[in-house]
């Protein structure tokens, strides 16, 4: 759970990327207009860590860029209704600096009037999938207002990137996440929408097993690494990567509202790679699980 006394790790940092890892995608990484960022600063400061990168938009992709990832995908989210519009232009004017090195997601507020023109204007405008956070958003995956956004993304052929796992919860969340957020409900999602692609962020942190076995029954679902290989939360059973569908699993970083050093995760991978993770899993992890599920050409 999510609480104000969380540690910063003020771990070192390296200049690049571990000496011996492939080309690196970076599935989950946060921009915001300068505004977003700093309320979302002020959030994480009272009521969870305090995040080590206060970097601007241009900021994030330059660093990461500049640090040797090879691309990035960019996600924002709507905390309320009527912004949705404006973060998507806001992204792809963005993105559109960065060209080939950075794909944009898209965001709405699930529920709110016109959600699916939105989206649809969204993807006119380039952006390449969207992305979903129930926690902030406080929506209900199987409600009938999602339907028409899911159907969407399936005829497109767009990808989904949905945070509905539990955790990391906070009692300051306008909702419950443990209500709204499990794996069974996501399962309902990927049985009736068999050509969505849906990506589900931490690996499911505390429903682990429940995810690694869900990956393995459908193949439009995949999960990404984000801040689950850190040994930052407790989790409630050890991950063993050799266990997982490897080419439904993607690095992400959750960069930059991280509380520790830009590659802590990456070198985790590098020792597992270097104790017995093969190459070629490794590869699945670093970029080709991501190329595939957002389209990338690398």
């Amino acid at each position: 759970m999510l609480k104000p006394d969380l540690p910063q790790i003020m771990d070192e940092e390296g200049d690049c990327l571990p000496a011996g890892l492939p080309l690196v995608v970076d599935a989950h990484v946060h921009i915001f207009p300068q505004g977003l960022f700093t309320a979302i600063w002020q959030w994480f400061d009272a009521h969870a860590w305090s995040i080590r990168y206060r970097l601007s938009t241009a900021g994030v992709f330059d660093f990461l860029l500049s640090h040797g990832i090879s691309h990035i995908v960019a996600l924002q989210y709507a905390h309320k209704p009527g912004i949705a519009a404006a973060l998507n232009r806001y992204m792809a004017a963005q993105c559109s600096e960065y060209r080939e090195k950075v794909t944009g997601m898209a965001t709405i507020f699930p529920g709110e009037p016109d959600a699916v023109a939105i989206l649809a204007e969204a993807f006119d405008l380039g952006l390449a999938g969207v992305k979903l956070h129930a926690h902030v958003q406080c929506f209900d995956m199987n409600g009938p207002e999602m339907d028409p956004i899911y159907e969407l993304c399936a005829n497109v052929d767009k990808p989904m990137v949905m945070h509905v796992g539990r955790e990391p919860k906070s009692p300051h969340y306008a909702c419950d996440p443990y209500a709204i957020c499990r794996a069974d409900k996501l399962e309902r999602v990927i049985e009736n929408f068999p050509r969505l692609r849906v990506c589900v962020p931490h690996l499911g942190l505390d429903e682990l097993s429940a995810y690694r076995h869900l990956i393995e029954a459908y193949d439009n679902l995949w999960l990404d690494t984000t801040m689950a290989l850190a040994d930052y939360f407790p989790l409630p059973e050890h991950i063993d990567l050799s266990h997982y569908r490897l080419e439904r699993v993607m690095y992400g970083s959750d960069f930059p509202n991280i509380p520790y050093a830009w590659d802590r995760e990456l070198k985790k991978l590098n020792q597992l790679n270097l104790s017995g993770l093969s190459d070629d899993a490794l590869a699945w992890i670093l970029h080709r699980s991501a190329a595939a599920f957002f389209n990338i050409h690398l």
